[in-house]
């Protein structure tokens, strides 16, 4: 990316991402069997937006709307995951994950409707 806005944007999704996995991985290696996580709303702003090419001059609101869609697509992952569980607790994980990720799309949105939407500040 050669905006440095966007690439430190992205940088710091990478590294909730990491994180992510990390709190999975202790999860499993302590034999964790639920998590809860408080879940965000979900606004919908740019579910409908199609998706821009990713490319290194890839415009800053661009670059949140694919930012946007993938945390759309994690968070939906999650929830047909929930959904295909028989164990309660499994269906709970995944369902707490799946609240993880609409947290991170809210926050996006947010940077999306400030910048698509300047004049309303």
């Amino acid at each position: 990316m050669k905006d440095p806005n966007l690439k430190k944007l992205f940088h710091e999704l990478a590294s909730d991402e990491t994180k992510h996995r990390e709190l999975l991985q202790d999860y499993l290696d302590k034999g964790v069997t639920s998590i809860t996580f408080s879940a965000s709303r979900d606004y919908k702003v740019a579910d409908t937006l199609a998706s821009p090419d990713l490319t290194p001059d890839l415009k800053p609101i661009d670059g949140i709307i694919i930012a946007i869609r993938k945390e759309l697509e994690a968070m939906q992952m999650y929830t047909q995951l929930a959904g295909a569980q028989e164990d309660p607790k499994q269906k709970e994980i995944f369902m707490q994950l799946a609240n993880m990720e609409r947290g991170h799309k809210a926050r996006l949105e947010d940077i999306y409707t400030d910048m698509a939407f300047p004049e309303s500040w």
